[in-house]
């Protein structure tokens, strides 16, 4: 019984973060397929150059809040239906990590978008807020400090999250956070590096495309 919960978990936060929201508003907007302009992504910043900022900050709100409401799901859940293998029970940190994680992959490689979405960074925050709400706004300020600043997205969005890791690893060294929840954000913040490395050599280079 814990393993078909556990699974539907992920699957429902796997399938909650593929809505391809930057997909649906750009068309709605401009007709196009956001996947065949600009990066070929289809997250916040490539919906703010193709449909405009207020279309671009209402995906970055809706991206975020489907994964919010993913990693919500699952812990209600397990609050109160307990995942127990064995003599082992997973605790809900734990499942907030993995269906973090399930939300995140949804939206970089969404089935319902043919497997071509975004870098996960609104999907990361969003899942940070539920999980530390601390640790995830102050990711969000440096990320908008960042951006609006060097006026690159990229740089805010992986400066933005080497932040909370280093939040949740100070609140984790005082033993405000489980160990679970660290390390989430550093392997979150790691797929994040990973989903951005055209735009960290980009960025290297000094040819990186500005936001304005």
């Amino acid at each position: 019984m814990s393993a078909v919960v556990l699974f539907g978990l992920l699957a429902l936060s796997y399938f909650l973060g593929s809505i391809p929201v930057g997909l649906l508003i750009s068309r709605w907007k401009t007709g196009a397929d956001l996947r065949k302009s600009g990066s070929g992504k289809t997250g916040a910043t490539n919906v703010m150059r193709s449909a405009g900022k207020k279309w671009g900050l209402l995906t970055l709100l809706l991206d975020g809040l489907k994964a919010a409401l993913a990693v919500l799901i699952a812990t209600m859940v397990v609050q109160v239906v307990p995942l127990v293998f064995g003599a082992v029970t997973l605790d809900v940190s734990i499942v907030q990590g993995l269906s973090g994680i399930a939300a995140i992959a949804g939206h970089n490689r969404p089935a319902l978008a043919g497997f071509k979405g975004g870098r996960g960074v609104s999907s990361f925050f969003g899942t940070m807020i539920v999980i530390n709400i601390a640790a995830g706004l102050f990711g969000i300020e440096v990320l908008a400090i960042v951006a609006l600043v060097s006026r690159r997205m990229s740089l805010g969005s992986l400066l933005g999250g080497v932040a909370t890791s280093v939040v949740m690893l100070v609140l984790y060294i005082t033993g405000w956070v489980p160990l679970a929840h660290l390390l989430y954000a550093i392997v979150a913040t790691g797929w994040l590096g990973v989903s951005h490395r055209d735009n960290i050599g980009r960025l290297w280079r000094g040819t990186e495309r500005q936001l304005f």
